[in-house]
């Protein structure tokens, strides 16, 4: 499984950005697909993720600002970021879960000023 990311950037704080991720190669049973991110010193931590059947869960930091969702036919997973905050400011890599393995995309960087 190969996962491509795009849609990193600067925003100001309050801005949105929205971030894509496409998966390629052996996508038969992908079971989920998410995102990550991790912050200098911090811990890689879970951001949102997206079942097969659609269901999704949120980093409680997120809840009704992030929203993640899937585009089964072109195997894309997006994450809108909404009201951006200088502490959602990270890498965020992309996540596919396959049989139990993860897969994991080149990060893209995602800076907030305040």
């Amino acid at each position: 499984v190969q996962l491509q990311a795009s849609g990193g950037g600067l925003v100001q704080a309050g801005g949105s950005l929205r971030l894509s991720c496409a998966a390629s190669g052996s996508i038969f049973r992908i079971n989920a697909m998410g995102w990550y991110r991790q912050a200098p010193g911090n811990q890689r931590e879970l951001v949102a993720a997206i079942t097969n059947g659609g269901i999704t869960n949120y980093a409680d930091s997120v809840k009704g600002r992030f929203t993640i969702s899937r585009d089964g036919a072109k195997n894309t997973v997006y994450l809108q970021m909404n009201s951006l905050k200088p502490e959602d400011a990270a890498v965020y890599y992309c996540n596919a879960d396959r049989y139990g393995m993860q897969y994991w995309g080149k990060g893209t960087q995602v800076t907030v000023s305040s």
